[in-house]
Parts: C-alpha cells; sequence; structure tokens
C-alpha cells in the first residue's frame, strides 16, 4: 500500500517549526518510523506555543504544531547534556535519515554535524536545511524570506503596501526541495550503498519558486510589479468578480477558446469583436477597460454558483473565492483529511501531506 511505502525506514528529525518537520511529516505518512527530537531546555519546538486564539492557554501543542507533527515519535531532549547526545546518537546509529535545521554552526557545537554523524553510520543520509546557506547566519522566519526573495514586494494590491502569504510558503517549498534530495539521495544509496549529504537553503528554494516572474525579469527585462491577483502575462487572469449575491469568483482565461467561450456565455459579442481584447496581448495592454465591461456582465447573474455551473458546463476555468469554513465542506476537500489524535489523546483532524497516488 502507498501509505506503507517507507514502512520499516527509520528517520530522526532534529527539526523544529515548519519546513523540516514537513520533511518528516512526508516519510511518517508513507509509514516510516519517524522519531522528532525536540528541545526539553525549550519545552519542546516552539510551534507548539503558536496557538490559534480559539486553542486552550494550557494545552501541550497547537494546531499550527500539529500540522506537521501528527505520526511521529516525540522525545524532548538536552543534546547538550552527554545523557541526551548518546541518546541520540543511539538512535542515529540505526537510522536511515537524519533531518536538521540548525544555524549555522550550531550542529557542530551539538554534535550532530554530519562529518561526526556519517562516522557513527556511514550510511546514513543527511538532510540539512539552512535559511540563507550554510555561510549565512542569518535568521530565517519565513516572512523575511518572503522580503528578501521578491514575494513579499509582489504581493498586494497595485499603489498598496505589499501583503504576507497567509502561508509559510518558502517553508513549503524548501521542505518540498529537501524532500526531493533525500530521494535522489535514497536511490543513490541503493545504488553504491553509500550515504549522502543533502542540503538546500529556504532562500534558494523562494528564488528557485519565481518561475515565470524570475524569467519576465532575467529574459524579458521586465520587472513585475504588485498586481494583487491579477497575472502579468494573461487577461482575466485572477481578476475577481461579483455576482449579484455579493460572492466573488476569479477568472483564468489562459487561451483564445476560453475568451471566445467567455463571451458566448455572458452574450457579449461586442467585447469579443472588440480590437482592444482581441488578443491575449491586448487584454493585458487594455486591461482596466475591460475588466469593469465583464463586471457588469457578471453582476447582472443572480447566483455566483449558477454562474459557475455554467462556466464549467462551457469550460471557462473558473472559481469561487472560499474562506476556510466554505473549502472544508466541500466533498473534494473531505477526501484530503486525515483522522488522528493530538498528545491528549483527542481526536484530531489533519490535512494530509501526501496527497500523490501511486498504483501500478
Amino acid at each position: 500500500m502507498q501509505d506503507q511505502f517507507f514502512q520499516g525506514l527509520k528517520v530522526v528529525e532534529l527539526a523544529s517549526v515548519l519546513a523540516g518537520p514537513a520533511v518528516g511529516l512526508f516519510f511518517a505518512e508513507l509509514g516510516a518510523r519517524v522519531t522528532k527530537i525536540e528541545n526539553a531546555a525549550t519545552s519542546g519546538d516552539v510551534t507548539r506555543r503558536w496557538k490559534a486564539p480559539t486553542e486552550a492557554a494550557n494545552k501541550s501543542d497547537s494546531a499550527y504544531y500539529q500540522s506537521v507533527n501528527f505520526g511521529k515519535t516525540t522525545l524532548l531532549v538536552n543534546l547538550k547534556s552527554t545523557a541526551g547526545r548518546e541518546q541520540v546518537e543511539a538512535l542515529i546509529r540505526e537510522a536511515d535519515i537524519v533531518i536538521v535545521n540548525y544555524r549555522p554552526g550550531a550542529a557542530t557545537k551539538l554534535g550532530m554535524d554530519y562529518d561526526r554523524l556519517k562516522g557513527i553510520n556511514p550510511k546514513i543520509i543527511y538532510a540539512e536545511l539552512t535559511g540563507f546557506g550554510a555561510n549565512d547566519p542569518r535568521l530565517a522566519f519565513d516572512v523575511v524570506l518572503q522580503a528578501e526573495s521578491g514575494f513579499l514586494y509582489l504581493t498586494g494590491e497595485p499603489g498598496r503596501s505589499p501583503v504576507k502569504m497567509p502561508v509559510a510558503l518558502i517553508d513549503i517549498l524548501a521542505a518540498h526541495q529537501l524532500k526531493e534530495g533525500i530521494l535522489v539521495a535514497l536511490l543513490k544509496r541503493a545504488q553504491t550503498g553509500r550515504g549522502s549529504k543533502v542540503s538546500t537553503s529556504l532562500y534558494a528554494a523562494a528564488l528557485a519558486s519565481l518561475a515565470n516572474q524570475a524569467t519576465n525579469w532575467l529574459i524579458a527585462g521586465f520587472a513585475p510589479q504588485r498586481l494583487g491577483s491579477q497575472h502579468p502575462n494573461i487577461a482575466p487572469y485572477g481578476d475577481l468578480f461579483r455576482t449579484a449575491d455579493g460572492q466573488e469568483l476569479v477568472l483564468a482565461v489562459g487561451v483564445e477558446a476560453h475568451w471566445k467561450k467567455l463571451g458566448e456565455v455572458l452574450n457579449v459579442p461586442e467585447l469579443i469583436n472588440d480590437d482592444r481584447f482581441a488578443t491575449n496581448a491586448q487584454r493585458v495592454k487594455h486591461r482596466l477597460e475591460l475588466i469593469p465591461l465583464l463586471q457588469e456582465q457578471i453582476g447582472a447573474f443572480a447566483k455566483r454558483e449558477e454562474l459557475l455551473a455554467l462556466f464549467q458546463k462551457n469550460n471557462i476555468p473558473a472559481g469561487a473565492v472560499r474562506d476556510l469554513p466554505d473549502v472544508f465542506a466541500q466533498p473534494l476537500a473531505q477526501t484530503l483529511l486525515v483522522n488522528t489524535f493530538d498528545e491528549s489523546g483527542q481526536a484530531i483532524q489533519c490535512v494530509k501531506s501526501v496527497v500523490f497516488e501511486l498504483s501500478e
């Protein structure tokens, strides 16, 4: 079964907050035995105390903590003590993977650096995550990375202040990079019998994820600016509209066939035939003129869900703007939930991090 693919694999997680633990969660969900080592001197992972306003103050763990730590065995250990270090080293001798996200130099001081651990276990895969690289000591909280990598500057509405993305997305992107590196290292070990050190940084992961925004500058010499939810290269794409019931939806007209269909559904042949909107390049250029005209037509529809059904029937990409209670009320979202327990034994629900299907 897919969820037991890594059964027998042993992972020691010397990581905290989000990115490193998200890597450990990936292996835990696929059947690996993941032992999460937390700092006893600080009462464990700091995210245990990052509680939502609705959570009880005396809980030992938070909803934030559980988002990337369910399915693991946790140990509170003082790695500065001889007994604590020996306890963790005993686990590492039998482990396949060690995940760390220490500040530069800290792993060596604690005796948890790669050179030392491969002496204990030559087949170990040592997966290291840093903020800005091995030689940069800056503290690397996600919003700092969003700022330094351009995401913060690009997020928000024109003429207004930058806006942080509502999820620590740089952490998630870096976790994916590290997971990919670990999987390559596992393949290499299967071929050679040797372990490896895999390392990446949040900064590198962030820049690698700028995708077309990066090449708009590097190749085309166009420095992207804040556009809200709009797309710098496509229109209407990311533009928000309201139906008469006050509900919002978003359009993603990616090809000319979508544009023509949209004109048919909204019964606006004059827009389809207007030279200002004849091609995507023209629509991007004349976006400020186009959007109010589309809003006038969309606003005439009584209910958002009826219009979305009409769009779906005609293969026009569009989506409802939903809050999270509405998101998790959707049948498709329900299939991505996992039922588990918090540390007090209370039943909780989390979102799966492994959402691919593997079949023969």
